[in-house]
């Protein structure tokens, strides 16, 4: 087989100050990453996202380069998806033009991508001596270990701007976006997809010129992509969470009471509002339990996952099935009717409740839980019923093409039989 080439693209934006030297650097590298990687070539590509200044000029003036030009500014990501697009190498790279990282690194990121099979390589910006600014370590740091908490994988460094990717495995890495949010969107969607990534150390430098990330309004955007990654692959890792986190509430708002209760037979007028605490957070584990069920359920319809759901999740969805939910619901209903029975049959006969305020809230939590579960079911026979459709409308495009096919054979036969 041939051996793979590389293409690094460098995406740049007013970066007069640091393109040339980058340029250099990536062009000097080409030789050591070719023989660090087993590479049959190096090709780099400098994509000026609507630069004002001269830096199209000054990327121009190397002619073993190729440059495109974007008129207007349309991001971080676009440029580096363009540069992936017009390049040819089987695997893609991309690198920042401010000089902070060391094109070299590519060489030993090549070469684990091609040795261990990875889709992403990341390098990691975060070593002992890294430059990085504190307030941006910091945000990496909370970044890495909010999206390492959600999708059960680790990295370091989820923005780093120096990676080496399988041309192959964009499938499943696209869509992603325009913006500066391109590099944590990469990451969520690697790991959440089940890809295969590895993380490499690197060197980074201070920049060169001005910086144009900025810390609060990334920063938001970042996490709303590292969000909206979890719940497009992972959503029941979320549901999860907040069951347990709710359960575990109920279970510390409980504790004293139910050890009071033990302790003197009595139900106490200071417990009211633990009880109603209880009966919301209760509810809420009820609903995210029974989302996680319906997300896994509407998995189908959504981006295909590597790997077979996870257990827990798999599990819920089981669990939460007919009859276990005909079950459910009927125990519900009659535990509503235990602690409300006293009280539907004293205002029938007297047209007045007097029935203790424990058994308005515990029968209130069960009515509420059975429609919970109710609408719960309702909505998994509507999926049941899509998918059904859905499997339906492939069998029927199949047989119209089998039949189409037929049609066509038989006018060749009679025009051959005319003829």
């Amino acid at each position: 087989m041939d051996a793979p080439r590389l293409s690094i693209v460098i995406p740049a934006l007013n970066e007069e100050e640091a393109i040339g030297d980058t340029i250099r650097r990536c062009l000097a590298a080409r030789n050591y990453i070719c023989e660090c990687a087993g590479l049959s070539d190096v090709e780099v590509v400098v994509v000026s996202d609507g630069s004002t200044d001269r830096t199209v000029e000054i990327a121009q003036s190397f002619d073993e380069i190729n440059v495109i030009e974007f008129p207007q500014n349309r991001g971080y990501g676009a440029a580096i998806k363009e540069g992936w697009r017009q390049s040819s190498g089987s695997l893609l790279a991309f690198l920042d033009a401010d000089g902070t990282c060391d094109p070299r690194h590519f060489g030993e990121m090549s070469r684990l991508a091609i040795a261990d099979s990875a889709d992403v390589v990341l390098g990691s910006r975060l070593g002992p001596g890294s430059k990085m600014p504190r307030i941006r370590r910091i945000g990496n740091h909370f970044y890495a270990f909010l999206l390492g908490f959600l999708c059960g994988r680790h990295v370091t460094d989820t923005a780093s701007g120096m990676r080496v990717v399988r041309r192959n495995s964009l499938r499943q890495l696209y869509p992603l976006p325009d913006g500066l949010h391109f590099t944590p969107s990469m990451s969520a969607r690697a790991l959440l997809n089940d890809l295969r990534v590895i993380e490499t150390p690197i060197s980074y430098d201070e920049r060169t010129g001005e910086s144009k990330l900025n810390v609060v309004r990334d920063g938001v955007r970042f996490l709303q992509t590292i969000f909206d990654g979890v719940l497009c692959y992972r959503p029941e890792r979320l549901l999860l969470c907040g069951v347990t986190a709710c359960l575990m509430l109920v279970l510390l708002m409980a504790l004293h009471p139910v050890e009071h209760y033990f302790s003197t037979q009595r139900v106490e007028e200071w417990m009211i509002y633990r009880f109603v605490v209880c009966h919301v957070l209760g509810s809420f584990a009820l609903l995210l339990l029974l989302a996680t069920a319906l997300s896994n359920e509407m998995a189908s319809f959504g981006p295909r996952r590597r790997e077979a759901t996870p257990f827990w999740p798999a599990l819920v969805s089981v669990l939460l099935r007919w009859p276990a939910v005909a079950i459910l619901m009927g125990t519900l209903s009659a535990a509503s009717l235990v602690c409300l029975w006293p009280g539907i049959v004293e205002f029938v006969s007297t047209g007045k409740v007097h029935m203790h305020w424990s058994r308005l809230i515990a029968g209130a939590f069960t009515v509420f839980s059975a429609a919970q579960t109710a609408v719960f079911a309702l909505l998994m026979k509507v999926i049941s019923i899509w998918q059904r459709e859905r499997e339906n409308g492939r069998q029927t495009d199949y047989d119209s093409a089998l039949i189409s096919s037929h049609s066509e054979r038989a006018r060749d036969g009679h025009s051959s039989i005319a003829a």
